[in-house]
């Protein structure tokens, strides 16, 4: 089956709407440019889609190579029966493909490899070609004594010939076949504490002896219990049905079951089924399990990322950053609309210091001198009381001329005041002004301020640190370059952090675009980029629209109507018997447009449909409007907290269990799945995402172990 008719069946998809996509993701088109402006080749496909068409695509062309490997190699060793070849061509199995490749590298100085040199391999085909029941099967072994080989008794004889068909039958790819898929529907995953940790503490008790099926159990016990086994605290079994295992390998390989020999090739069986088979299956079960959780962790970090990236921008205004502290002072960074930073000043609020009054002067000189519209408080230590002192000192101000006061996250931008780019950007700021400075800027574009940081430190997830980092990383990349094409950038203002994640572009082309805005001015127009090194036709039609131009005389300019269509809008301007500006301008005209009369065999209709709404709003932000979280004024620390208050609060984290809420008390509270909803809930991704504003209900206080539970439920 050719991979286009085998994505299609799996996907349920159109083998044609498939082959052209595979098609367009061969030629080096970006999977953003496809999912916009290809959509009349995929049939409409979903960007989400299309990427897991291209991780399929790579994965069954990997298996092609190394299934096209193993067929040549086991040819040229003549190993490659017809029956083998059909097996080997008809599985989609990466662990049964592989199953094919134990005949190419015997194993050395093994049990049966030892047998073999003993010369006990005649025996062994005896023993199973036995028809037989009456047969001497002792007196047989008894010709194969050899002091000389360690074989001094026919007893010993036949233990070695079993050992050579336990080896044989435990590497049978159809007995792995058999016995992996038992494992796989029936197995249990039994772990217990390793005999150092029985009866002792650890953040591992609950799975001191804790049983769970393969097939229910969910990614994060599954990370948890790998995770404690690594540690050296948990001992990992994979519990299975032996009855069904062996009595697989009785009816395969025991052939003649009323033989004399029959009684002892079933202990060979169960030999081969516990020495060889089932560790050998477990490992790569194990494997499996571990490749599903990662896959269901990197998912639900992507979404907590998505959800940061996608958070509601508060826009072009002067923003006010201030990084709390105490002995150090307050740094304020004041940067302007456009995300240029213009200063800072240090305030000592705090203790040990205290000097509220010299504090409060400096802060509003640097609010009414700058206009500033938002203030964006860190939510670390020093955090809550900085916020306080923000919001009395705001409080002096006249009501229509007051910043709102907000709290920021901080690690991203603790991340940020770290890194090279910040280093390059103000080699002569300290951290704490550049982590002023970051969190200015995130509150007035998450996304264009998260860009700059590995999205792995952001720090949302569950069990990051138990996963494959540069898979991790691969997936969460995806979301970013997702992110940044989905509200598409300012050619003129956007960084090269940015920029480097638009379709087309990497971080070459980003910095040519960076460096020709620099020594040429701003962009007029799209067609201008063709000017910039390295942004060749190809890079062009796969970058341009979602690149946008706020200013540019050409309104097609600013909108994510692609270049490719601009004659095309010109042409349903003419129809309408106006210019271009008047077809973005007056909403009476377009109305008098109907889609399907425009679609030409050159633009279908998906393209006209998108065509006619970004000529309503041309360029739109698909994010939130900006709101702000208000944390109580009572509640600043967890000793604050008692059951059954109710408190406004940021979901700073969601994962399969629940969602963590900030409550502004320096620890977040857990939101239990079971407290999200009274009915059934399966996924909290469904329920809240990260940034969203939730009112949450107090259910219990744990101050000893800092756990706070929340709920949902019962809200007045």
């Amino acid at each position: 089956m050719k991979i286009a008719e085998r994505l299609a069946a799996e996907f349920k998809i159109g083998t044609a709407a498939v082959a052209r996509t595979l098609a367009l993701l061969d030629a080096g088109a970006a999977i953003p440019f496809i999912a916009r402006y290809r959509k009349e080749q995929t049939g409409g496909l979903a960007e989400h889609r299309i990427r897991e068409i291209a991780r399929r695509r790579d994965g069954l062309r990997t298996l092609e190579e190394r299934r096209t490997a193993l067929t040549a190699a086991l040819r040229e060793k003549g190993l490659l029966s017809p029956e083998r070849e059909t097996a080997l061509q008809e599985t989609t199995d990466a662990a049964e493909l592989e199953d094919f490749a134990l005949s190419l590298t015997p194993r050395e100085n093994s049990r049966a490899a030892r047998g073999r040199d003993a010369g006990l391999e005649p025996l062994a085909r005896w023993l199973v070609d036995l028809e037989d029941a009456a047969a001497d099967v002792s007196a047989e072994a008894a010709k194969f004594i050899n002091a000389g080989k360690g074989i001094e008794t026919a007893e010993a004889a036949l233990r070695v010939a079993g050992d050579i068909l336990a080896e044989e039958w435990a590497d049978d790819p159809e007995a792995r076949k058999s016995h992996r898929a038992l494992v796989r529907a029936e197995g249990v995953v039994v772990t217990s504490a390793r005999e150092e940790y029985a009866g002792r503490k650890s953040k591992y008790e609950i799975y001191y002896l804790f049983r769970e099926s393969i097939q229910a159990i969910p990614s994060h016990r599954a990370l948890a219990v790998i995770r404690g086994e690594r540690e050296k605290v948990l001992k990992i079994e994979l519990a299975f049905p032996k009855k069904p295992a062996l009595r697989n390998l009785v009816v395969r390989f025991i052939r003649h079951p009323k033989s004399a020999a029959a009684p002892f090739l079933t202990d060979v069986a169960l030999d081969a089924l516990d020495r060889i088979l089932a560790p050998a299956v477990k490992a790569g079960v194990l494997r499996e399990i571990r490749e599903k959780a990662e896959g269901e962790a990197f998912k639900v970090f992507g979404e907590n990322l998505r959800d940061l990236l996608m958070a509601a921008p508060a826009g072009r205004q002067a923003v006010l950053g201030v990084d709390p502290g105490f002995r150090a002072g307050c740094k304020l960074a004041v940067v302007a609309p456009t995300g240029k930073f213009i200063e800072y000043r240090t305030i000592y609020p705090n203790a040990p210091k205290n000097d509220a009054d010299g504090a409060k002067r400096a802060l509003l000189e640097a609010v009414c001198e700058h206009k500033i519209a938002l203030v964006a408080v860190g939510g670390g230590q020093a955090g809550r009381e900085t916020e306080t002192f923000v919001r009395a000192a705001l409080e002096e101000l006249p009501e229509r001329s007051r910043p709102a006061c907000v709290v920021v996250g901080e690690t991203a931008a603790g991340v940020y005041a770290v890194s090279d780019a910040a280093a390059a950007e103000f080699p002569r700021l300290d951290v704490a002004v550049r982590r002023a400075i970051s969190l200015a800027r995130r509150l007035q574009d998450p996304l264009a301020e998260l860009v700059k940081i590995d999205p792995r430190s952001i720090g949302v997830g569950q069990y990051q640190n138990d996963v494959d980092q540069a898979a991790l990383k691969r997936s969460l990349e995806e979301v970013v370059e997702s992110c940044v094409n989905a509200v598409g950038a300012d050619v003129n203002l956007a960084s090269e952090d940015q920029l480097k994640y638009i379709s087309g572009l990497n971080r070459a082309t980003a910095a040519a675009v960076a460096a020709h805005r620099r020594e040429r001015g701003p962009f007029r127009t799209r067609e201008a980029l063709k000017e910039v090194k390295g942004i060749g036709e190809k890079t062009f039609e796969q970058a341009a629209g979602f690149l946008r131009i706020p200013g540019a005389a050409d309104p097609r300019d600013r909108s994510a109507i692609h270049p490719e269509r601009y004659a095309f809008v010109e042409e349903l301007a003419a129809k309408a018997g106006a210019t271009v500006a008047g077809l973005f301008e007056d909403e009476a005209l377009r109305k008098t447009i109907e889609s399907r009369s425009c679609v030409t065999p050159d633009v279908g209709l998906p393209t006209v449909r998108d065509i006619l709404k970004e000529l309503e709003t041309p360029g739109r932000d698909p994010r939130p409007a900006f709101r702000t979280v208000v944390f109580s004024e009572t509640a600043k620390t967890v000793d604050d907290l008692a059951p059954e208050q109710i408190l406004e609060g940021v979901v700073s984290n969601v994962v399969d269990f629940g969602a963590f809420v900030d409550i502004g008390v320096r620890q977040d509270g857990l939101v239990h799945i079971s407290e999200m909803g009274d009915k059934f809930i399966s996924d909290p991704h469904k329920i809240l995402k990260v940034g969203q504003l939730v009112k949450v209900r107090v259910l219990s206080v744990d101050r000893e172990r800092k756990r706070i539970a929340l709920s949902l439920k019962k809200i007045p």
